[in-house]
């Protein structure tokens, strides 16, 4: 056994799992060029005809094959991969080069393959980038067609964990899945095939590593902590004691905190603050039903769009809102609309590079300028509001003008869907999200308009303190507990509370114990937060009083640094929840 050895990637689904190496090989087929005569060129570009057919039904064959294991969102990542079959430049690029160089035509393909993929390995958008795997995978595939190779079959004999370059979707699902313990790759992302295949199953992964399939070998043990997205390689004897105790823990964690599926979250004077999820996937509502949660508070809707090449149809969109509003009812659902821009990109939008600023054309803006994409996006969530509680929420509003604008559109497509004949729901309630420093100060003109609020700490943070909370040269200056900070907080809680609406927070705010404590004191209705951190949080509630929390705030109030308001929050609640404390608020 080699030495112990940490390579670090991008955390993609949690959970620690243990388990041997099998090291996926990477296919390399060299196609040398082959002289042909002018009279042949016909049969090569029938042998071409011939291939993409083929590929096309073994496709399709996967397709099915995904949306019987895994349901028919999964299966739409094979819709990018019918999209290249039928794109007419790539096929006569490949037709073009066999008549005009007389080669045959594997070779054609795969310089055409090979050219396009240089295309999109040049392209920033890192969620195009990473189609070019989807583009290289059907072009192995057709390749092989043309060959007439059968692809050999890939046997676990047990269980194992999966190292690969990348795993396109047609291999996924080739893998047997009771055999799989976790994944790891050299590249993607978040959003890749591979991290939502891994959430789905619920296994751990971790992605973007860059190096494992090098330093990887088939046999090695391996440790998996797709929380952190960390992959330790042979580790020793104590390392593996140590993370054999931390996934029993977890477990035991998991099993004690799941008596808190049923409690409602109530200070211990009566006051009771609702908790929601917020969720990214569709694949976590079973965790937050497991958990107990009130409702979503949060549903990120980027996510559905980016993760292909073309747009998300209504009907698809409708589809995919009228499930989670389904599996939730009658517990709410507050569907945010597109927030792009900043860290997150579109794919298959061409948009203006300003997009890529947090400051840029992003969220609520980005959606007016593309009133299209916006509607197609409104109609579905109005349609698939009958089929439960579901609430829409605009992302990053400035201004009450942006407002009035996005209202307007949401009647137009209430209009659009009365000519049409199709059922919606009328009464549809509209939130903003109060994450820009602007919003904030003319809450009580925006609580005129809107029903209810959401406080996205995140970027209101970042916004007030003029801090990128991805820079770590100025990361020591983001201060949740900064005075200013909280008396914005405040500002829209009682510019919310003056006009009757209730108002949530679904930033990273909301989660951590010493601010729950704080907010719960400033009067705030809601709190939005993983799913996995909801049961601490229900304890949390119900072992301190709105009263006490209401004093604390009154009394930091007059403090004039994060530090002062951090100490004193912890000193408080320490003495409230004494042996409780190391549990429940660290």
């Amino acid at each position: 056994m080699g030495k112990e050895k940490i390579i670090k990637g991008i955390p993609a689904a949690p959970g620690i799992c243990i388990g041997k190496a099998y090291v996926k090989g990477k296919e390399t087929l060299q196609i040398k060029p082959r002289r042909i005569s002018k009279e042949e060129v016909s049969k090569e570009i029938l042998r071409l005809e011939e291939a993409l057919s083929l590929t096309r039904e073994e496709i399709l064959e996967l397709k099915k094959k995904i949306a019987q294991e895994m349901g028919e969102d999964h299966a739409q990542i094979f819709d990018a991969h019918l999209l290249f079959l039928e794109d007419r430049a790539f096929i006569e690029d490949i037709i073009n080069k066999v008549k005009k160089e007389k080669v045959n035509v594997e070779y054609a393909l795969q310089e055409s393959v090979k050219k396009y993929i240089n295309i999109f390995s040049k392209i920033e958008d890192e969620y195009l980038r990473e189609r070019t795997y989807d583009f290289q995978d059907v072009g192995k595939r057709i390749l092989k067609n043309m060959l007439k190779q059968k692809k050999a079959k890939e046997e676990l004999f047990e269980k194992s964990i999966i190292i690969a370059h990348d795993l396109s979707p047609s291999e996924t699902a080739s893998l047997k899945k009771d055999k799989i313990l976790g994944f790891v790759t050299d590249i993607g992302g978040r959003t890749s095939h591979t991290a939502i295949i891994a959430r789905s199953l619920g296994i751990p992964a971790v992605v973007g590593t860059q190096i494992a399939t090098q330093e990887i070998k088939t046999g090695d043990e391996l440790i998996i902590d797709g929380s952190k997205g960390e992959v330790i390689v042979n580790p020793t004897q104590k390392t593996l004691e140590e993370y054999k105790k931390e996934r029993e823990r977890r477990k035991r964690l998991i099993k004690k905190y799941s008596f808190t599926k049923k409690l409602i979250p109530t200070t211990l004077d009566g006051k009771e603050i609702k908790i929601l999820a917020n969720i990214e996937f569709p694949e976590e509502i079973s965790q937050v039903l497991d958990v107990g949660a009130q409702g979503i508070g949060l549903y990120r809707t980027e996510y559905f769009y980016m993760n292909r090449v073309s747009l998300p149809s209504e009907e698809e969109q409708y589809r995919a809102y009228k499930e989670v509003a389904r599996r939730l009812q009658p517990l709410p659902v507050t569907i945010r609309t597109l927030d792009l821009g900043g860290d997150k990109f579109l794919s298959p939008i061409r948009v203006p590079t300003e997009i890529q600023s947090f400051l840029g054309q992003r969220a609520i803006r980005f959606c007016l300028a593309h009133p299209e994409v916006f509607k197609t996006q409104l109609r579905a969530i109005l349609r698939a509001a009958l089929e439960g509680n579901l609430k829409v929420m605009y992302p990053m509003i400035s201004g009450v003008e942006e407002l009035i604008e996005a209202n307007k559109i949401l009647e137009e497509a209430k209009k659009e869907l009365k000519k049409q004949n199709k059922r919606f729901k009328e009464d549809l309630k509209v939130g903003v999200m109060i994450e820009v420093p602007s919003a904030a100060l003319i809450s009580d003109i925006l609580a005129k308009y809107a029903d209810f609020f959401s406080i996205g700490t995140n970027d209101l943070i970042q916004y007030s303190l003029a801090v990128d909370r991805a820079d770590e040269k100025v990361a020591y200056l983001y201060e949740p507990a900064h005075p200013a900070v909280l008396r914005l907080i405040k500002n829209v809680i009682d510019a919310a509370h003056s006009m009757n609406i209730e108002v949530s927070m679904c930033g990273e705010m909301a989660s951590e114990p010493i601010f729950i404590f704080l907010l719960i004191g400033m009067g705030l209705d809601e709190l939005s937060m993983p799913p996995s951190l909801i049961p601490k949080a229900k304890l949390l509630i119900r072992s301190i009083s709105y009263k006490e929390a209401h004093e604390v705030f009154k009394k930091v109030s007059g403090f004039s640094s994060p530090k002062e308001v951090e100490d004193y929050c912890i000193k408080e609640l320490r003495k409230i929840l004494k042996e409780k404390y190391e549990e429940l608020a660290i």
